[in-house]
């Protein structure tokens, strides 16, 4: 679990993660060194030729150098193989046997060097064979070398070197406190400088203003707090990720407490049955859906989509629609029309106006329901990434709760430029002098979800009637007195174990404590939960049955945080200390929780096999609380059950199953017997 320390510094590796890449190369070496060794024996009295001296000389070189690599690779997989995630002692040896794999490298070059120089020396006139032999020897010897360069770039750690000042043995570790919060103010400031890099390369391609600089530095915040006291490397949270799916997966084949959930509609409101709300869903989420434009019409459509939209739709662009924001060739525009079936004159507004804290969106008069609604778009950029990760809470204050609410920052401020254009610019004043009798109906999905529930919250006291639609809205969202205060005008939609729905920094500490815990008590080997878990997730089979060595362990050190390698083995390093400190000094959680909006529909897929299912797909739906959604399932469809064609696929299976019981009903009804 504890990352490598080598060349005095940590590495984004484990040293128990050289058994799968060193077990590749070792065979790739093996069938090298047959190779050479099978040339050399044919050829071996054919070096009479111009420039077969150095031939001769480098093959027998090259045959004693992979020799040496065969030996140290295997010792290194060998080593690598020994203890568990926890227990990295069996592994103490490996940073030597690297440190011998590491400098066969030079001799390598060099005689990658001479063999590109011998290949291209035009004089060496020697079997044709025997130089197409060293070609290859000379190609698998630079292919290797850049890989192991990229590998290396992959797994270094720019704040290596901050976890790995420790105490000497014998000097007292209760430091000073100056001294103390000092290293803990510069290993956060330097994690903080790291992440906001890694932000701004991977936003390199958007327009970076003030408002981009804050968000960078937010979440470059949000990052180094979460990571910061776990010494987790990236295999270890696959490892964990697969070892938590099988236990989950376990656990439902048990035997179990009927789930916590509202089985029935409550009875406050008429217009709350289920069924109802099912059809309306189903109905509004073609709206959310047409949002996304053309990318999610291409991708639903794959076949036809480019045809149709060069067809008629396209062809004359609507001048009476108010239309914001760029669209080139009118390809979002006429996707919007194709999805939701309306005429040019039933758009109000339409803005493809994309900022972070500004997200597109649309307003259309909706004469089948009778409604004006609102959809907003989810997330579909960089920009739109930004404002999912500002997750810090601020205050929205309300008349009707009695205390303040916390809310999503990100989302809010993007509501909050919503509903400016809304109101400042008069756009619903002019919708509702057209169809004055119309109801308001806000709708969005994913981060338009969330959006879409912010933005009905600061309308409500201007529109009582409207209605709200969150198809998959990010679970930490609204705290628990404006929660509940939604739940009278908003109806949140989340499909199977969608990850988005329970997506909040108090689930993701959850997380983070849960993957620890089960990577610290499993006494499998790293290589063994990773082949096994790839096994179980393609072909199935059985749940692991975990065996665990520290059973008796106490489950609050399970928790600690860990850093550095030898600081589990031997001490702790003072930031270390400082965290823990820290940690204890401030023990209300750092982040408050938040919840979903307003009365939540569940809808699950029923199917026989947990893998692949037949088209038929049936799927029940349930009313249920936001109790449910307080952990983060692991699972295969925990993405793909976020998706919007999956949202409206299922809303579409029960709505038509819902209708056709209807039918059935009618059907049987006989007056007669009345």
């Amino acid at each position: 679990m504890p990352g490598l320390v080598v060349f005095g510094r940590r590495w984004a590796i484990g040293s128990d993660d050289f058994v799968l890449p060193g077990a590749f190369e070792l065979f790739v070496r093996l069938v090298w060194w047959i190779g050479i060794l099978v040339l050399y024996t044919v050829h071996k009295g054919q070096f009479n030729c111009p420039g077969g001296g150095l031939l001769h000389s480098y093959l027998l070189g090259l045959l004693i150098l992979l020799a040496s690599i065969i030996c140290a690779l295997s010792a290194l997989v060998y080593i690598s193989m020994q203890g568990t995630i926890s227990n990295p002692g069996p592994r103490k040896s490996l940073p030597k046997i690297l440190y011998t794999r590491l400098l066969l490298y030079f001799p390598e070059f060099i005689w990658a060097v001479v063999g590109a120089v011998w290949v291209s020396d035009n004089s060496v006139h020697c079997e044709k064979t025997v130089i197409n032999g060293v070609i290859g020897t000379v190609i698998a010897s630079w292919i290797i070398i850049v890989f192991t360069i990229v590998g290396v770039v992959i797994v270094f750690d720019p704040l290596g070197g901050k976890k790995t000042f420790y105490l000497p043995d014998g000097v007292s570790r209760n430091l000073e406190s100056s001294q103390s919060g000092q290293l803990l103010y510069n290993v956060k400031s330097s994690a903080t400088r790291v992440w906001e890099k890694r932000i701004r390369l991977l936003c390199c391609c958007i327009v970076q203003d003030d408002d981009h600089r804050v968000a960078f530095t937010s979440i470059a915040e949000l990052f180094r707090n979460y990571f910061s006291d776990t010494d987790l490397v990236p295999s270890d949270i696959a490892a964990g990720l697969i070892l938590l799916h099988q236990e989950q997966d376990k656990m439902e084949n048990c035997p179990k407490e009927p789930e916590e959930v509202l089985c029935h509609s409550p009875s406050s409101l008429v217009t709350d049955d289920l069924d109802v709300e099912l059809e309306n869903a189903a109905h509004y989420m073609l709206f959310a859906a047409a949002a996304y434009g053309w990318p999610y019409y291409v991708y639903t459509n794959p076949y036809t989509a480019l045809c149709k939209l060069n067809g008629d739709c396209c062809r004359n662009r609507p001048t009476d629609s108010d239309i914001t924001g760029s669209d080139r060739h009118n390809f979002h525009f006429g996707s919007i029309l194709k999805i939701t079936g309306l005429q040019y004159r039933d758009f109000i507004h339409i803005s493809f106006h994309n900022k972070i804290y500004e997200i597109p969106f649309f307003v259309a008069l909706d004469h089948k329901k009778e409604a004006i609604v609102v959809a907003v778009r989810g997330t579909l950029s960089f920009e739109d990434i930004l404002t999912d990760l500002s997750a810090d809470c601020e205050d929205l204050t309300l008349e009707e709760v009695l205390e303040n609410g916390f809310v999503h920052k990100g989302i809010t401020q993007a509501a909050n430029y919503i509903y400016r254009k809304l109101i400042n610019d008069g756009i619903l004043n002019q919708a509702f002098t057209i169809a004055p009798e119309y109801k308001l109906v806000i709708v969005g999905h994913s981060l338009g979800g969330g959006t879409a529930s912010i933005l009905a919250v600061m309308l409500r006291n201007s529109f009582p009637t409207l209605r709200c639609y969150a198809f998959s809205p990010p679970g930490g969202l609204l705290s628990k007195s404006l929660a509940d205060y939604t739940k009278h005008f908003i109806v949140s939609v989340i499909v199977g174990k969608d990850l988005v729905a329970r997506l909040s920094m108090p689930n993701m500490e959850d997380l983070k404590r849960r993957i620890v815990r089960i990577v610290a008590n499993c006494n499998r080997p790293k290589y063994q939960i990773l082949l096994r878990g790839c096994w179980y997730e393609v072909f199935g089979g059985d749940p692991d049955d975990f065996p665990t060595e520290l059973d008796g362990r106490n489950q609050d050190a399970l928790t600690q945080p860990l850093l550095a390698e030898e600081s589990l083995m031997v001490h702790r390093s003072p930031s270390y200390n400082a965290l823990e400190e820290e940690s204890r000094l401030n023990s209300p959680p750092q982040y408050p929780h938040l919840y979903l909006p307003g009365k939540i529909i569940h809808i699950v897929e029923e199917c026989s096999s947990r893998r692949l299912c037949s088209s038929d797909i049936k799927y029940t739906a349930r009313w249920s609380n936001e109790t449910v959604f307080s952990s983060i399932l692991i699972s295969p469809k925990m993405i793909t059950d976020h998706m919007p064609d999956v949202v409206l696929k299922a809303l579409n299976s029960l709505s038509q199953e819902h209708g056709s019981c209807l039918s059935c009903q009618t059907r049987d009804y006989n007056p007669s017997a009345v």
